[in-house]
């Protein structure tokens, strides 16, 4: 790869999704981890064609060009993606055929509907005539005048039906597989230890006959085929119309996006192929990608772990030190800070803070953002439940949560039904900070606490992603968090609000200038030979001005050190930089989701917790907040966890001009695998 100035956002993000695919690649994962990862990649994939892939084609429909592509046009930038996309998904069916070798060894068998056996057989026939047939209905497309609109979240199995005597022509096919409705794997009878696993959409080949002899063919063949659609919301500027209207139409228009990627079995029949790209409307351009047998991996997530002897389960979560055996974790805030780290500490003391507010009768109000919730939300239901307490509770529900609109609507009907006050974000900008304000009353004296996180408020995901939250009643940082939630309630007039923030940062009125200031402070420490020193921990890192900020900071001489999960866009090798830049990439069994930073300060470090990606969309045009961090104890143990981090030897890649992808290089010292090292360095002060 040439060298650029500045590495496309897109193919970075393609190079981290190759990370995920190390990990299934990876022989030392797990078996059921390396499926897993497998089925992340899938998704990963997925969501990239439906936001980014769909972008870069409504670039060129209406002649724009973005501002991270300063070289090369949205047509090339998707010519390389498009290489990029069909290399992986060879190296994807390698790994896929490799773990399946390493399942036989195990006795684990993925049978299709050629190798059942004739007591599979009859089960299979009961199975279908009692789950699947009445979820079914083949869809004779050559009849259809209007080709019906394929759903982007769905299988097909686009089927050839003919007869061996050729006497009837000929016809094509369409059954959707009910993958949502249904299990998609269905485990078999099998004699001695064998486990055998047959998928749903084989036991539908298998019972083509049934499906089909009605109208008189005997031949069939059948393969499955995948379309991605353009997934953007469009918000039309019709005053007339309130955003949950323009969010409900938008959810509407998603299904019936221009499909932006066609995927199928390459053993498909050429002329069933020819037919439904055209009757598609597809290009050849346009995303064609063939692959193997098996399409929307994302369900191999929940590949059954019955079948599997070794069970590889995950070290649970145990509870923060400071608010073990406590009787009130409240009680434990209102006298100190308390850090919680997630998925290594129980997301249980997070809940526990809210519920203590809900049955607290001194509890006045309760204030909370939610981005993201988990099904069946213990959140919401404890807010639920201090309405009813007669708290007076405020939710900023962001209903822009993309592919999460559907769930906050449903939220939303269930928090204003329990008398919540529900507020929906501001225009043209989304609430992503994760903040919490309690409100407390005692003998005419009003306390303030809550928390600040870097994740979302999901007890689901907390187990998985790995994200920092601040309990605090710092008076300083409750001041501020009012204040935004002042400007939440009136946002086309409070905006000076935010403005008078005085210890959090803030976007989008406050957070650029202020991480410009701090990026300034270093160089000039360093032109004056002073230490100087930045360490960043982030999911992304792509906005151009942050950037051309930190390679003048490399210039001067800061040691910049920094861990970014995800999208780097700062090539990091230059003979100008006095300081070689380390960065890294760490993909391992927890999700890598929080941000940290720390400024060396001419050596007053500041440190600070986060939840805004170094991105445009979060500096500019998103509500979002970095909270310091004040206590010594806590920025000490901040950055221990990320100098262990930086010591990765096991799980960290190299972000490299080349975007290579190589493992660090142990050297032959002792084996760091940093979430394990996490893990250990957090229990070890229980």
């Amino acid at each position: 790869m040439h060298k650029r100035k500045i590495i496309f956002r897109d193919i970075s993000w393609l190079s981290f999704n190759n990370r995920v695919l190390q990990e299934a690649a990876d022989e030392t994962v797990p078996l059921r981890e390396r499926i897993r990862f497998l089925g992340i990649f899938s998704n990963n994939l997925d969501e990239f064609f439906r936001v980014r892939v769909a972008t870069l084609k409504r670039m060129i429909e209406f002649g724009k060009k973005s501002k991270m592509h300063l070289e090369l046009t949205p047509d090339a930038i998707l010519e390389e993606i498009q290489e990029i996309v069909v290399e992986q998904q060879r190296e994807f069916e390698r790994i896929w055929n490799e773990i399946l070798r390493e399942l036989k060894k195990e006795r684990i068998f993925l049978v299709n509907e050629t190798q059942l056996n004739k007591t599979q057989q009859a089960f299979i026939l009961d199975y279908f005539n009692e789950e699947i047939r009445s979820n079914i209905i083949p869809l004779m497309i050559e009849s259809i005048h209007n080709f019906p609109v394929l759903n982007d979240k769905s299988i097909y199995l686009a089927c050839k039906l003919s007869k061996k005597d050729r006497s009837v022509p000929q016809k094509f096919a369409l059954l959707s597989v009910p993958s949502r409705r249904l299990n998609r794997f269905i485990i078999l009878p099998s004699k001695n230890a064998d486990r055998q696993i047959i998928l749903l959409e084989d036991i539908i080949r298998f019972c083509l006959p049934n499906i089909f002899s009605f109208f008189g063919y005997d031949t069939f063949s059948a393969h499955i085929i995948k379309v991605t659609r353009d997934a953007e919301i469009d918000i039309d500027n019709d005053v007339s119309t309130s955003l949950i209207q323009k969010i409900e139409k938008g959810l509407k228009n998603r299904k019936m996006g221009k499909p932006v990627r066609f995927v199928f079995d390459k053993a498909i029949d050429p002329a069933l192929l020819t037919y439904l790209v055209r009757r598609l409307g597809l290009l050849q351009k346009d995303n064609l990608i063939p692959g193997g047998r098996i399409h929307n991996f994302v369900d191999f997530i929940n590949f059954p772990e019955s079948v599997f002897h070794k069970k590889n389960l995950r070290k649970k979560p145990f509870v923060h030190p400071g608010l073990k055996n406590v009787t009130s974790v409240t009680n434990v805030v209102l006298k100190k800070d308390v850090l919680l780290h997630f998925p290594y500490h129980s997301f249980n003391s997070v809940i526990d803070l809210l519920r203590e507010a809900a049955i607290d009768p001194d509890v006045v109000s309760i204030k909370i953002t939610c981005y993201r919730l988990a099904d069946r939300s213990k959140i919401i239901n404890t807010l639920t439940n201090a309405v009813r307490n007669g708290k007076q509770v405020t939710v900023v529900l962001e209903l822009r949560a993309r592919f999460d609109e559907e769930a906050n609507l449903e939220y939303k009907e269930e928090l204003e039904d329990a008398g919540v006050k529900v507020l929906f974000g501001v225009h043209n900008m989304k609430v992503h900070a994760k903040i919490c304000l309690i409100k407390k009353r005692v003998n005419n004296k009003t306390t303030h606490y809550g928390f600040v996180s870097t994740g979302n408020l999901n007890e689901k995901t907390a187990t998985v992603y790995s994200d920092t939250c601040l309990l605090t009643s710092d008076r300083n940082i409750m001041a501020d968090v009012n204040r935004i939630f002042s400007y939440l309630e009136q946002p086309k007039t409070r905006i000076h609000l935010l403005q008078q923030c005085n210890t959090l940062i803030v976007s989008p009125t406050g957070m650029r200038r202020q991480l410009l200031q701090m990026i300034n402070k270093e160089i000039k420490n360093a032109l004056l030979k002073k230490p100087a020193s930045i360490i960043l921990k982030l999911n992304s890192l792509s906005d151009e001005l942050l950037i051309d900020k930190l390679y003048e900071a490399a210039k001067a001489g800061v040691e910049l050190k920094m861990v970014i999960r995800g999208i780097f866009c700062l090539p990091t090798e230059n003979k100008k930089f006095r300081i070689p830049i380390q960065a890294i990439s760490i993909v391992d069994e927890y999700l890598e989701h929080s941000r940290i930073m720390i400024f060396h300060n001419g050596g007053k470090e500041k440190t600070y917790i986060s939840s805004a990606d170094w991105m445009v969309r979060n500096i500019d045009h998103r509500i979002e907040v970095a909270c310091p961090i004040s206590e010594k104890n806590i920025q000490q143990e901040l950055k221990e966890i990320l100098q262990i981090q930086l010591k990765d030897n096991i799980k960290a890649r190299i972000l490299d001009n080349d975007l290579s992808n190589q493992y660090v290089n142990p050297r032959n010292t002792k084996k760091i695998r940093s979430q394990v090292e996490t893990y250990n360095y957090l229990f070890r002060k229980c």
